[in-house]
């Protein structure tokens, strides 16, 4: 969804700043700037130090809750017994950039949920300062990570609902930079 969001922002003349995990999607408009990190800590350092300058930011990575306390440099063998991973948070981006979000940013999140949807999607859209947010639900067939389509629902900040139909993502994407131009009031 990143990505078609980005693209679908630069074919609208915006200037993309794409913060992206590892993955091998490509871009394609040359008004967009990647920044390929490996980490969460190294998205968040990227995102706080770009987001001060910018007009808004859609966060829509699948960035993990948790990474391991200790990582192995080299192939860790099979030992006897079980292993135990002890896990540390790591940080929250959305709701470090709703912290520091000014009245003239636009910020967008993102909620993949498999239960209680709409409780959950408006909780986060209210502890991290967002104007909107895009609820997709693993429960819908067809919708979020491994394939090309998607089913949304949008919920902004004055709890107004817009649902989607099941698209493909470059038409979501649409939809999505729709739903910004009209919160920015352009």
């Amino acid at each position: 969804m990143g990505f078609a969001i980005a693209e679908e922002l630069a074919s609208r003349g915006a200037t993309v700043f794409l913060v992206a995990g590892p993955v091998s999607l490509k871009t394609h408009s040359i008004n967009i700037q990647r920044i390929d990190v490996t980490s969460a800590v190294e998205m968040n350092e990227h995102c706080l130090r770009l987001f001060p300058s910018l007009d808004g930011a859609v966060m829509c990575a699948a960035v993990a809750d948790y990474t391991p306390v200790v990582s192995a440099d080299q192939k860790m063998k099979r030992a006897e017994g079980n292993l135990t991973i002890e896990l540390k948070p790591n940080p929250d981006i959305a709701a470090g950039l709703g912290k520091i979000k000014t009245d003239n940013q636009l910020l967008v999140g993102f909620a993949l949920e498999t239960n209680d949807e709409t409780t959950h999607a408006l909780s986060k859209l209210k502890k991290k300062n967002l104007d909107f947010i895009v609820l997709n639900s693993l429960n819908d067939p067809g919708a979020g990570f491994q394939t090309n389509t998607n089913k949304i629902t949008i919920i902004d900040k004055h709890n107004n609902s817009f649902n989607f139909e099941l698209k493909a993502k470059d038409k979501v994407a649409k939809d999505i930079v729709d739903r910004m131009i009209i919160e920015m009031g352009l």
